[in-house]
């Protein structure tokens, strides 16, 4: 089934996420930007464990998990620590919540869609994959370039 192969995913890319974070030389870089470089990798990191604690969490899950975007991008100077729990608790409720899913449930439309296109669970589930990927690889770019 599609879920399993997708909590595969969400966990080895969370888990890349959490080694990115921890690959940093000195913890203040996470936070900075640059003319070209305009989110920092904590932000990125904050963006990614709101993003998929809400559209996972809170409309698959029901979590109770209420999301403040705009401080995904404007808090600093989280610790590493915190960042990394936030991580493993992100883990946790995708794991928790895409076992729990039957094909019926990825079947149907997913109904907190942020788009104007209709999609099903499974796809939106698809585009979630993607785009944490896509945010890690800022993340591994922003690291290598200006840590």
């Amino acid at each position: 089934m599609l879920t399993k192969n997708l909590i595969k995913l969400f966990k080895r890319d969370l888990t890349k996420l959490k080694e990115e974070i921890q690959l940093y030389n000195k913890e203040s870089n996470l936070w900075i930007t640059d003319k070209l470089v305009s989110n920092s990798a904590g932000n990125l990191a904050l963006h990614l464990v709101g993003n998929l604690n809400h559209f996972i969490g809170t409309a698959l899950g029901n979590t109770g998990y209420v999301r403040q975007r705009d401080l995904e991008f404007s808090l600093k100077n989280i610790s590493v620590e915190e960042l990394i729990k936030q991580i493993n608790d992100t883990i946790m409720v995708v794991e928790n919540t895409l076992s729990s899913l039957t094909q019926s449930d990825l079947d149907k439309e997913y109904e907190k869609n942020p788009f104007k296109e209709k999609m099903t669970t499974e796809y939106f589930l698809l585009h979630l994959s993607m785009h944490l990927a896509y945010h890690l690889g800022q993340i591994n770019y922003h690291r290598r370039l200006l840590d």
